[in-house]
Formats: C-alpha cells, structure tokens, sequence
C-alpha cells in the first residue's frame, strides 16, 4: 500500500473518530487469528480501530501497529491512546466505502 499523506491520515482520523474499535488485542499479543480477524475487518470495513486491552506501554503499541500494517498490508493512520486505526483501500473499486483525498484541499488550514 502507498504510504498515506499527512491530509489524507487527518481526513480517515476525522472518519474513525465516530467508529468502535472491532478487534482487541489481547494478552496473546499478535496471533494468526487476530491477523485473520484484522483483514476481515479491512475488507468489510475499510477503516478500522485496534484496541491494545493488554498492553499499555507506547513502544510496545508502535512496534505492534508497525508489525499489523506490514502484515496485513495496510496503513496506519495514527494511534491515540490504546486505539490504532488502520486503512485499507478495498481491492473491488464497486465495493469502496471511503473516497480517500488525493490533495490537500485548497480551503484547508
């Protein structure tokens, strides 16, 4: 995946912010079955929030956002707090939710 531009990383945060996180990261830390959980969750939804329910220190949630985005072939748009949020463009143009911007708007501060 192309990395995301700093406008389009604020545009998908002003999008999550409304969302629930739909995957936890648990005290099994990164696992076959979360990954599986992850694309699913990409696929059906585009953008997504991962909560890290189990760890709380910051290089243990950078490390496992950066190892989920190689992984699942995705970008990470930013963490706050105990939440990542992901993107992930759908591969079926029909089936796109989320029409990323491809500038900065010129009205933008």
């Amino acid at each position: 995946m192309e990395a995301l531009k700093g406008f389009q990383k604020k545009y998908l945060k002003g999008l999550a912010h409304g969302l629930k996180p739909v995957v936890f990261i648990g005290q099994k830390g990164l696992t076959d079955n979360l990954f599986t959980s992850i694309d699913e969750a990409l696929n059906t939804h585009e953008l997504i929030k991962v909560k890290f329910a189990e760890f709380k220190e910051k290089r243990q949630k950078t490390g496992m956002a950066e190892v989920i985005e190689a992984e699942a072939g995705c970008g990470l748009v930013g963490i706050i707090g105990h939440v990542a949020i992901f993107y992930r463009q759908h591969p079926d143009s029909e089936k796109r939710k989320i029409k990323l911007p491809l500038r900065k708007s010129p009205n933008a501060p």
